[in-house]
């Protein structure tokens, strides 16, 4: 399963954590020196949502929050009818 945003196509992003020791000078140290750079990865922050495509199918799509707050997806309306209601119609 790709991390990556079906929409905007954002996905992870290298990056590093840089570990620190001492005491800054603003707080009476010496100073702070980096001891480490170890990478990692920022991911974007995907969200699963039932939306309309664009053809008018209902499905599930992975989309960045980011895509969402942009009102790029339309959201599926919610179902109102229940499950044994479909099997009496049909039947």
């Amino acid at each position: 399963m790709a991390r990556i945003c079906e929409l905007t196509g954002k996905g992870p992003r290298k990056g590093s954590i840089i570990w620190r020791s001492g005491k800054s000078k603003k707080s009476g140290g010496i100073g702070t020196h980096v001891t480490a750079i170890t990478k990692r990865r920022f991911f974007a922050n995907l969200q699963r949502v039932k939306a309309i495509m664009p053809s008018g199918e209902v499905r599930y799509v992975r989309v960045a929050a980011s895509a969402l707050k942009k009102g790029l997806v339309t959201k599926a309306p919610k179902r109102t009818w229940k499950k044994e209601d479909a099997a009496a119609k049909k039947a």
